[in-house]
Order: C-alpha cells, then structure tokens, then sequence
C-alpha cells in the first residue's frame, strides 16, 4: 500500500497574516510558516495505518517554495517514509486550477493506492483540490470525512451534515479529504527528527513533471485589485441611564441583526 498525503505550507495561524498590495499574494516574510494543522492531521491517518502495516509506504507531497525544506521534513520526522516537493518559480501565485493539476501530474509520477489531503487550509480555505485532483486522475473521491478506515481494497468514512451522517466507500485507488474531526497529528520524537535527514526528499520542477503552464491549457485568476485591511473602527458604547434596553433595541434594529 502506498499512501501520499497532500501537505501545504500556512502561515501561523497565531502570527500576523498579511497581503502584499502589489502582487496580491500572502507575504509570507510577516510571520512563521508552518505546515497546516489540518495536514498533519491527514499525515496522522496514514501513520497509523501504516503503525498497523509495517508494508506500507508513506508519501509526503507538497508544492511549495523551495523554503519550505523544514515543512516538509517535518512530515518526514513525524514518520512518513519520503517526500516529494514540487517547487517552481512558475507557481508562485498559482490559482486551484494550475495547482490541481501540478498535484495530479506529480502523484501519477509518484504512483499511489490513496491520497489524503485535509478538506480546507486555514489560509486559503478553497476546499477544492481533493476533488480536482480525483477528477484529472480519473478515480473516486470521498470528501469531509470525519472517520475513516482503510483496507487493501477500499476506504470507508462517514460525512457529517446538518441533514445527518452519511456512510462513504470508494474502491482503491482513490482520493479522500478529513475534516478536524480526526485525532490530533503525533508530535515528532527526537528518533524521528534525526531519522529524517537520512530520508529521501525528492525535489521536483514542471519540466519533471512534464507539465507547460500555458494560458490556453489551464485557467489562471487574475488578481483586479487589492488593498490593505482598513483600521477597525471605534464600537459604539451604550450607557445605561434607564433606557440602556431600549437603546440596545434599536441599535440592533439599525444595523439589521433583529
């Protein structure tokens, strides 16, 4: 069994976060970059299926800038066999159309029974590429899995709604996204940390990829304006003179939460 888990690299939640006004793009220089929690989460679901069957192969792939190396290692470190980082000075800026299909020409490089990816990042939030990526290879998805288990054959979970929980299967091969729901990612022991430096992390370009980011084979956003978050504005404070109630009422009113 090989399993590869699509990992990205977020700024710190708990760091600033801000907006490069003239390129639109996250400027990644004002705070941490760490790999998303939600990431560690799907690596922690093929760690241990993996924990239960020592065959198994483990795949950390992630595209990324070529800074990323720590991120990725941290993978490596948490137990996953190898890694693979696709890292292209033509994908900085890449929208989830472009990204889709770089993900789906590496993992047919790569070759894989399962992939796993978290159903959101915490800074994008598009939610998209899982079921993209199981579109271009042309094998089942499921998506928003709260649990999941895995067999030789297939992989089964159930979806959390508001309408109630539904039960997924998909024959293997086969693409899945986890919601938060799963347990949280183990912490890389010393052991793990140093194993890591002798494990293989291949870095890979488009052209090894075999894929032209041409304007008329895949779409591309395009960015029409942006501009820095403006200064919060002062709260409006209501003293209570009797009529603290009825001020509160039509506050409400005014502003439409009532």
């Amino acid at each position: 069994m090989k399993i590869v888990v699509l990992v990205k690299e977020v700024p710190d939640t708990y760091g600033e976060r801000e907006i490069d006004p003239e390129t639109g793009l996250a400027n990644r220089a004002a705070s941490e970059s760490v790999m998303d929690e939600i990431n560690e989460r799907a690596l922690e679901v093929a760690l241990r299926y993996a924990d239960a069957n020592p065959e198994t192969e483990v795949v950390v792939l992630s595209l990324a800038p070529e800074t990323a190396t720590a991120t990725i290692r941290k993978g490596l470190a948490m137990g996953a066999s190898r890694a693979v980082h696709v890292a292209d000075d033509a994908l900085v800026g890449a929208d989830y159309g472009v990204t889709g299909e770089v993900i789906a020409a590496a993992l047919r490089r790569i070759g894989y029974d399962l992939v796993v990816a978290g159903n959101l990042s915490t800074d994008g939030s598009g939610g998209i590429i899982p079921a993209m990526v199981a579109e271009l290879l042309g094998v089942p998805h499921a998506t928003a899995l709260s649990s999941v288990s895995i067999t030789e054959n297939e992989v089964t979970g159930q979806r959390s709604s508001d309408a109630g929980i539904m039960q997924m299967s998909a024959p293997l091969p086969a693409v899945i996204s986890i919601t938060d729901r799963l347990p949280d990612a183990r912490f890389p022991n010393f052991k793990g940390i140093m194993a890591a430096k002798k494990k293989p992390l291949e870095v890979l370009n488009l052209a090894d990829l075999g894929v032209e980011l041409s304007e008329s084979a895949v779409p591309h956003s395009i960015m029409v304006s942006v501009s820095e978050r403006p200064p919060r504005a002062a709260g409006v404070k209501i003293l209570d003179e009797g009529d603290a109630g009825k001020k509160l009422a039509d506050f409400l009113a005014q502003n439409r939460l009532v």
